[in-house]
């Protein structure tokens, strides 16, 4: 068990990870600035949701256009190349 959270760990952030993570990011801060500031920064709020559902219907989002285009790797299956068993 120990062997599998180390590399876990050690594979870093990639674009699966990190999408989420900013649309969570963008959620919460446009929430507080729509408490604080505008209703109008709920805008954000349904823009990161409508990007998310394309991220998991289509399997990219502008988000990932920009992370790959800045060099960040994709996660890979530990498997691949190998058939599941019988």
């Amino acid at each position: 068990m120990k062997e599998s959270s180390t590399i876990a760990r050690s594979a870093g952030w990639t674009i699966e990870r990190i999408v989420p993570a900013l649309a969570g990011v963008m959620v919460i801060v446009s929430s507080l600035l729509a408490l604080t500031v505008s209703d109008w920064w709920l805008a954000l709020t349904l823009f990161a949701g409508a990007n998310l559902l394309l991220y998991s219907a289509v399997g990219w989002c502008p988000a990932t256009l920009a992370l790959r285009a800045l060099g960040v790797r994709q996660a890979t299956c530990a498997t691949s190349g190998q058939t599941a068993p019988r």
